[in-house]
This record gives C-alpha cells, structure tokens and sequence, in this order.
C-alpha cells in the first residue's frame, strides 16, 4: 500500500488484479458465509455482514453472486469453523505488515505466513509489534476518471453522512470515516447516488518506509504476492512506499 488508501496499490495492479478475479470473489464469499453464520443474513441487523457485503459490491462481484452466498450459507449444513487470526511482521527492510486471515486450521495458516516471512527477508513478530503504527479508519474511494463530480459537492455530501474527512486524488475522491461509522456513511453515500471504486476499513499506517536496495524491492513485493495469493489471507496492510 503507498500514499493513503490500499485503492493506490490496486489502482498500479489492475491487470494483476483482473486475474485474480476469481480468487477474490472467493476469499469474499467465504467471509459473506462467515458473517452470516455468526449474525444472521439480513444486513440491515448484522453489520458485519452489510460490510463485506460493500466489499464485494465495490470489487464488482455481482448481485446474483453475493445473493447465492448468502442463501447458501443460510441452508448450508457446513459445519467449517472459521475463526479471524492477524499476523504481524517485517518485511525487508524493516517494512511493517499487517495479514489479515481466515483459516479454519490456524497451525497450517501460522505455518504459510512464517514461511513466507523467512523466505523473502523478513520475520513474523508478536502480537502488536507492528499495528502500533497504524491507523483504523474507513476508507471510501469515489471514481471522479470523468471529471462529472464537483469536489465541494462531493465534500458536503461526505461531511453530511458522518465522514471525518476527505482527499482528493488524481482522478478519485478518498473519503475517510471512522470504522463505527464506516456502514452508515457508506449507506449515505450510495443513497446519495455515489458507487465506489473500493470500501473498507484498512489499517493506515503512520509513516512509510522506502526502499533503496533491488534485491529488497524485489523480495517485499514476492512477500505481497504471496501472502495475497494465500487462500486464508483477507487483506494484507503495510508501511511500504512503493510509488
């Protein structure tokens, strides 16, 4: 992740990302089954439901998909015990990452992220090493490539629906929420009319880390793949300034 938002790291993949389609509806249905399972399938009383379900939505995975999540894990007989596990480490150069996981074995799950850490020059800590540094916050992208929406308009809006605040970048909007407030602003907003190029409260970090030397380039971003490339991995956050 480089500049303020995860959608920065997106945005320099997308072709990557494209490919990996798949496998990301994947790993979201997978959360959609857990939310569900553990609050019931209506979003408008399980809030952890309404937020992977704006996850999915603004990764473009379609209705009908998110609907047949839902219906199957509300019949579903899958006795699967999930359970949301953190990992925290170094990468190369002394880079802070955060992997967020959902495994339903944690010694295999703990074992792949160990693996990946010594493999490409880092090392996983303890918990709590490294998320000092960072930053809870919601995180809503608005799509401005057209140039249609009018920045203090977008602001006002924002403002109105309980954000804390909002910057403007090249061709997008970040709206910054605080992560209780995250699904009512988000709710606002597409009421308001807006879609969202992504949505989710990310760990931000507090400062960057830029690397110099090739070889830890070329090993922190081969860490990043293969974390996101994990199966049990949701999301991976971390202090690198790529740009």
């Amino acid at each position: 992740m480089s500049g303020h938002s995860k959608w920065h790291n997106i945005q320099k993949t997308k072709g990557a990302q494209d490919a990996k389609k798949a496998k990301i509806f994947s790993k979201i249905a997978r959360e959609i089954m857990v939310a569900v399972k553990e609050g019931g399938g209506d979003p408008n009383s399980n809030s952890r439901l309404a937020a992977v379900i704006t996850k999915a939505k603004a990764a473009n995975m379609p209705s009908d998909n998110i609907k047949r999540t839902i219906e199957k894990a509300i019949g579903s007989g899958d006795s699967s015990n999930f359970e949301n596990i953190t990992y925290e480490g170094y990468g190369p150069g002394g880079v802070a990452v955060i992997v967020e996981a959902m495994t339903d074995n944690r010694n295999r799950t703990a074992s792949d992220m160990r693996h990946y850490f010594d493999k490409y020059g880092g090392k996983m800590g303890t918990t709590g090493c490294v998320s000092w540094s960072f930053d809870k916050k919601g995180i809503i992208v608005i799509g401005n490539e057209d140039g249609n929406l009018d920045e203090d308009t977008v602001m006002m809006d924002a403002l109105e629906a309980g954000a804390t605040d909002m910057e403007v970048d090249e061709d997008c909007f970040e709206v910054y929420t605080e992560p209780e407030d995250f699904q009512s602003v988000v709710n606002a907003l597409e009421k308001a009319g807006y879609s969202f190029l992504s949505a989710q409260v990310e760990m931000i970090p507090q400062s960057y880390v830029r690397l110099e030397n090739e070889d830890d380039i070329k090993n922190m971003q081969k860490l990043l793949d293969m974390l996101e490339d994990n199966d049990d991995v949701k999301d991976v956050w971390h202090n690198w300034d790529n740009e």
